[in-house]
């Protein structure tokens, strides 16, 4: 069985109308998970986008949804102080009753940090930060009140680096992703994480594995084509191209085409390992786009 979740990059016009309609909509219509990045200012060189405050819309994702897993895909340390966002999560992890996976990471973006005057360490002191803010989390966990419903509450950790990512999703986490469409990379990473788990006694099954990547996604080729040309005006790598091109570029990294052929590509993925598919929802206000993979790829994925 191969879940499928949605990812949203709050970054990129997320709105306070357009977050409460995505959480219900995922809630209802039967994903596995609803996740959103944690950054400050659009990614694609647009600051005049909206972008709304990760953990702000967290706490409002607890309210306005009922059963969906939830949370931050993912918190930089280098944003937050790992005590304070202990704190955080615990309380938002409580307003929900336990739905909230915490996903933590290093930090990359340095010039999101420039610009917000937020110190950009070194890549190994950026690391060493991370791995001693998620033993600080666990503390704060374990030595106040009020706790997380679960405690400790899970962590995500995605990446691929094998000197350190890797080992560290292999000690700590309760979901590794891959941000890329590769199912051989997923497969290769994949066996280094047992081999990683195996060699510190860790059960392989108690990590989860997951990839992140977007969709296209059209009842028939017309339908495909005008989505294409919406990605476009959103992603600006993809500015110039008409809607064939943006087709033929996003064919080798995202889920394209009709319900039926996505569902088969998610077999696939599910045949090297995948077990949990996060789609990046670029297209904020697309709620028919939701529906057609609730409707008729979720059933044939499950």
């Amino acid at each position: 069985m191969t879940q499928v979740g949605i990812m949203i990059e709050g970054q990129e016009g997320l709105s306070w109308d357009r977050w409460r309609r995505i959480c219900t909509d995922a809630d209802s219509l039967g994903f596995a998970s609803l996740r959103r990045s944690d950054h400050l200012i659009s990614l694609m060189g647009d600051p005049t986008r909206d972008c709304v405050e990760c953990w702000t819309s967290l706490a409002l994702a607890a309210e306005w949804t009922k059963r969906i897993e939830f949370g931050p895909m993912v918190s930089p340390m280098t944003f937050r102080f790992p005590s304070v966002l202990a704190k955080q999560a615990a309380a938002v992890d409580a307003l929900s009753g336990g739905r909230l996976i915490l996903g933590v990471g290093a930090g990359w973006n340095e010039n999101e940090h420039t610009i917000f005057q937020i110190p950009f360490l070194t890549e190994k002191e950026r690391f060493d930060r991370l791995e001693s803010g998620i033993r600080v989390m666990r503390e704060i966990w374990d030595s106040t009140s009020p706790k997380p419903s679960r405690n400790p509450i899970p962590l995500l950790i995605g990446g691929k680096g094998v000197k350190r990512t890797m080992p560290l999703a292999a000690r700590e986490a309760a979901e590794w992703n891959l941000g890329r469409f590769d199912t051989d990379m997923f497969r290769e990473l994949n066996g280094t994480l047992d081999r990683l788990c195996g060699e510190i006694g860790r059960d392989p099954s108690q990590i989860k594995r997951s990839i992140m990547t977007t969709y296209l996604i059209g009842r028939d080729h017309d339908e495909l084509r005008q989505r294409a040309l919406q990605l476009r005006d959103v992603v600006t790598s993809l500015h110039g191209q008409d809607a064939d091109q943006v087709l033929h570029t996003m064919r080798s990294r995202a889920f394209v085409g009709t319900p039926e052929e996505i569902a088969e590509q998610m077999r696939e993925h599910a045949r090297a390992g995948v077990e949990l598919i996060m789609l990046q929802h670029f297209l904020l206000d697309d709620s028919d786009a939701l529906q057609l993979l609730a409707g008729e790829v979720l059933p044939a994925v499950a």
